[in-house]
């Protein structure tokens, strides 16, 4: 037994507790609120459950690979190997005259756009080269092409052109053309003795100023777009894919029995696969876009990316949405190729919605990625602001609401 303590002395721990300090070995309690606590409670949640996303993200090494490859190697093949411009056409020419004045013209058949490989003895074997698409086009030159310039007279070229390719075939025509019509133009005053160079000729000078991309290098915009598109498809696939995820797996019942909400269990997920898409951009800018095609950025990149979450959650409204239908990652996939195609289609990258049916174009009109395209290009290469560009952030936004409440209001009546 323990000896008592002299009169007027208390225990240490008691005279601590009687003077407000406490035990050293014990954290004092600090007493919240109850929103405090609910709110604690509340983000607690939902850190938890986003560091889980992660986890389970960081498993599937599969997909990471798939991702690593779209922001990279997929935006660097677009915008080095998919041209719209004119390059080393394959020209024949069938000259039935071999004068001056038809090799002079046939040689204004330059490069970059055209490469002369070789001549044609009939009208046959040019026909035949065409449809084997050994050549693209075939410059027929008449006979007395040079007497009939020198006498006046009107005389033909005939210039076949491959339009497969329509693109293609439409600028080669074009170029085909102007190389013919300014032929005959300076054969005809040069006939008539006028100098190009005088003053009293009535010729009119085109000057074109091009904004923006002046050289007209498709890589910038190939690039670009193709990177929107990798955002577009994975903002689809990834919230998707982790909700199929779940139901796989039959951990969509442990969190039904939880005491998580709907949005708890929605919303991490849309965080956590916003802010890896959102890695893989700057990834694919700083070593993609500008070390290997010198892609400007004009505009502020604090703006691009603030625009590109606030899509990237639009659109994983979608993939929300998905989910809710799909019973696994296969049906997951398909439905995302099912949805992702139109939206490309419909952005107005490939074709102006200028172009497209009266229908086409008014759902273009409310197609997310339209606005995005829009409001991305002009941050990147033109400098634009918000200012310039706030009602195409607004309908990315209105969008977004509505199709991340529809998606959430179907889940809870789904599994509820």
């Amino acid at each position: 037994m323990s000896e008592p303590l002299p009169d007027g002395h208390q225990e240490p721990k008691k005279q601590n507790a009687r003077s407000g300090q406490g035990d050293e070995s014990q954290p004092p309690h600090v007493h919240y609120s109850t929103s405090t606590r609910t709110f604690v409670v509340w983000w607690n949640r939902m850190r938890v459950m986003t560091i889980k996303e992660y986890l389970q993200l960081y498993r599937d090494r599969i997909l990471i690979v798939f991702m690593v490859y779209a922001f990279t190697l997929e935006v660097f093949l677009a915008g080095s190997g998919v041209s719209m411009q004119l390059q080393n056409a394959a020209l024949w020419v069938h000259d039935s005259d071999h004068s001056f004045a038809s090799r002079e013209l046939i040689h204004r058949f330059r490069p970059p756009q055209f490469s002369i490989e070789g001549e044609v003895l009939n009208h046959n074997e040019s026909i035949e080269l065409l449809d084997r698409g050994e050549a693209m086009m075939v410059l027929d030159i008449p006979p007395q092409f040079q007497e009939s310039l020198l006498a006046s007279e009107t005389t033909n070229v005939q210039l076949q052109i491959d339009t497969s390719n329509p693109v293609l075939g439409f600028l080669a025509t074009s170029y085909g053309e102007q190389i013919v019509g300014q032929y005959g133009l300076e054969a005809a005053m040069q006939r008539e003795g006028i100098s190009l160079n005088e003053q009293a000729a009535p010729i009119i000078h085109e000057e074109h100023r091009v904004w923006y991309n002046a050289n007209q290098n498709d890589a910038w915009f190939m690039s670009v777009v193709e990177m929107l598109n990798v955002i577009t498809m994975f903002a689809i696939l990834l919230p998707a894919s982790a909700m199929a995820r779940e139901k796989e797996r039959g951990t969509v019942e442990q969190l039904l029995v939880s005491p998580l909400s709907t949005f708890q269990m929605m919303f991490p997920k849309v965080l956590a696969m916003t802010s890896v898409i959102l890695v893989g951009t700057l990834i694919t800018i700083h070593l993609v876009l500008q070390p290997f095609f010198g892609v400007p950025f004009r505009g502020s990149l604090t703006l691009f990316m603030a625009v590109t979450a606030i899509y990237v959650f639009t659109t994983a409204g979608i993939g929300m949405l998905l989910a809710t239908i799909a019973r696994n990652l296969a049906q997951v996939g398909m439905l995302t190729a099912l949805i992702f195609i139109p939206m490309v289609f419909l952005s107005g990258a490939w074709t102006p919605p200028e172009n497209m049916p009266s229908v086409l174009r008014a759902v273009s009109a409310i197609a997310p990625l339209h606005h995005y395209i829009d409001a991305s290009l002009g941050i990147m290469l033109k400098g634009s602001g918000i200012g310039l560009l706030w009602d195409s952030i607004l309908a990315i936004a209105l969008f977004g609401a509505a199709i991340y409440g529809l998606s959430m209001g179907y889940f809870r009546r789904q599994l509820g």
